[in-house]
C-alpha cells in the first residue's frame, strides 16, 4: 500500500475524480471541496487548497481510499466501492502519524471502521455528532402544494438571517451544538452574495429558509434548510425545499443531494415526500 500526499488540488482532481463519480451523490462534499479549490475562485475561511490535507492509499495504481480535510473541519473518506480494506486503513492512519485528525465523516460502514482503528492507535475515543442519511432527488412531487414564494436572500435580511442558519447549526437542527449569537456578518453575507439562501415568504413575511452547496456535474446540495418554531406545522418547510429543488433541477442539474439527521424524523418524512430517497447512511464522528 502506498499513502500519497498531494501538494496541487489539480493533480488531486485529476487521481480521484472519476474514483468519486462512480457515486456522485455520496461523494457531495469531496466533490464539491475539489471543484472549490480547483475553480479557486474564493479562498476565504477553509477554502483555501494550500491548507488542505489531499491524500490516497493505492494499490499499485488502484486508489483504494481518498481522504481530505480542510481544517478545522473533520477529514472526510470515500473507500473505492464502500468495501473495506484494513490494509488501505493502516496506511491511511500510518501516514496520518503527524497531522491532527478531529473526527472523520464518511459512510456508516467506514466512518466506525476508521474511527475504531484511528483511536486504537492514538489512544483516543470517539463519539457520534450525528448520525445522518444521504438522500437524493430526480423528480419533485407534484402534488406538494406551494405555499408562500420563494427568493433569493439578500442584505435587507441580515437582521434576522444570521439568527436562523445559527438556530440551523444548533441543538434541534444539526450536530446538538449549542447555538451561538452571531458576532461577525462575513459568513452570512458571504452566502447571500453566492447567491446559496433562498427565503421563503408568505405575505411577505420570511417564513422559512434553504439554500445550495456543492454543485457539481450534474448534482447540486440541498442544506439550510430551516423554519423558526413559531412558524412550523404550516407546510413552509416542505414547500420551501420543494420548490427550491425544482428551482435546481430547472437549471440543468439532474440531481439534489441532501443530508439530514436521523435523530429527526420530521425532517426524514418531509423530504421524502417530496420525492427525496435514501442513498446510504453517514457518520459524523469526533475524537476525543
Amino acid at each position: 500500500m502506498n499513502f500519497k500526499v498531494y501538494n496541487d488540488v489539480n493533480d488531486f482532481y485529476n487521481a480521484t475524480h472519476n474514483l468519486l463519480m462512480q457515486h456522485e451523490a455520496q461523494n457531495l462534499i469531496l466533490l464539491g471541496n475539489i471543484i472549490i479549490g480547483k475553480e479557486g475562485k474564493d479562498k476565504s475561511g477553509w477554502r483555501d487548497p494550500a491548507n488542505w490535507l489531499m491524500a490516497t492509499v493505492a494499490d499499485g495504481n488502484d486508489i483504494q481510499i481518498v481522504a481530505m480535510m480542510t481544517p478545522p473541519r473533520n477529514i472526510t473518506l470515500y473507500a473505492k466501492e464502500n468495501k473495506i480494506n484494513e490494509a488501505a486503513t493502516a496506511c491511511l492512519i500510518s501516514g496520518l502519524a503527524n497531522t491532527t485528525v478531529p473526527g472523520v465523516i464518511s459512510d456508516k460502514n467506514m466512518a466506525q471502521h476508521f474511527a475504531q482503528a484511528y483511536c486504537a492507535a492514538k489512544g483516543l475515543s470517539s463519539h457520534t455528532l450525528m448520525n445522518q442519511r444521504i438522500y437524493e432527488l430526480t423528480e419533485v412531487n407534484p402534488s406538494i402544494p406551494q405555499t408562500g414564494q420563494m427568493r433569493l436572500a439578500n442584505e435587507s435580511d441580515m437582521h434576522f438571517l444570521p439568527y436562523w442558519l445559527e438556530a440551523f447549526n444548533a441543538a434541534e437542527e444539526y450536530g446538538k451544538q449549542t447555538m451561538s449569537i452571531p458576532q461577525d456578518a462575513g459568513n452570512y453575507l458571504h452566502k447571500i452574495t453566492q447567491k446559496q439562501i433562498y427565503v421563503l415568504e408568505d405575505g411577505g413575511q420570511p417564513v422559512s429558509i434553504s439554500g445550495t452547496t456543492r454543485e457539481i456535474q450534474t448534482v447540486c446540495g440541498i442544506a439550510y434548510v430551516y423554519t423558526p418554531p413559531y412558524f412550523r406545522k404550516k407546510g413552509y418547510a416542505t414547500s420551501c425545499v420543494a420548490q427550491l429543488s425544482q428551482m435546481v433541477l430547472n437549471r440543468g442539474f439532474t440531481k439534489c443531494v441532501l443530508y439530514t439527521d436521523l435523530a429527526n424524523p420530521i425532517s426524514n418524512s418531509i423530504y421524502q415526500k417530496i420525492g427525496y430517497r435514501p442513498v446510504c447512511d453517514s457518520l459524523m464522528l469526533k475524537f476525543v
